[in-house]
């Protein structure tokens, strides 16, 4: 049975930690591939406004080129409305059923499961995969494989106001990110 890894997220835009996190979970629990899948529209995040679809499935596809056991999911851009991690997971075990999947989360995330649509459901087709965040305890009512990695105190949002602020991306994400923010005038 392949095993695979999915960390889902805005990735607007994806960053250094992003990659370190993915990269760390595939090497310890000894995953096959690690699937970015970006969000069409965070449950936990409806009123915000994102760059568009296209340009973060870029950024997210540069990020990840140089890794061939990294690849980017795109099926929850295929639905409309809020991105619910159930549905997305019963699409993805009917599509891939020789596949086992563990959805890693940052421990901002592991306090918020009780808050999950569907958990007690959603906790039979996944294994849950949590990493330590900067702020954050990792205590939760419900199983979750800890996983450590060093911690990095980079955010999407982070990134997104040092551009912002006239400041450079450089060493927060990968060079082929950093062009395209850039090149497409993001986040200023």
């Amino acid at each position: 049975m392949k095993k695979v890894g999915i960390i889902g997220g805005t990735f607007d835009p994806p960053h250094l930690g992003h990659l370190l996190i993915a990269n760390d979970v595939r090497q310890k629990l000894s995953l096959d591939e690690i699937w970015f899948m970006p969000n069409h529209i965070p449950p936990h995040k409806q009123n915000k406004s994102l760059t568009p679809t296209a340009i973060r499935v870029g950024m997210l596809e540069a990020a990840v080129e140089s890794n061939s056991s990294f690849r980017v999911e795109t099926i929850e851009l295929q639905r409309e409305g809020p991105s619910y991690t159930y549905d997305t997971m019963l699409l993805l075990t009917e599509k891939y059923p020789d596949t086992r999947f563990y959805f890693i989360i940052g421990a901002d995330m592991v306090e918020y499961l009780p808050k999950w649509i569907n958990i007690e459901l959603l906790l039979k087709l996944v294994t849950f995969v949590g990493v330590k965040r900067p702020g954050y305890t990792f205590e939760s009512a419900y199983p979750v494989i800890e996983v450590e990695t060093p911690q990095m105190d980079i955010s999407s949002t982070l990134i997104r106001k040092r551009v912002q602020g006239g400041w450079t991306s450089q060493y927060l994400v990968p060079d082929q990110v950093k062009e395209i923010i850039e090149e497409k005038r993001l986040y200023e």
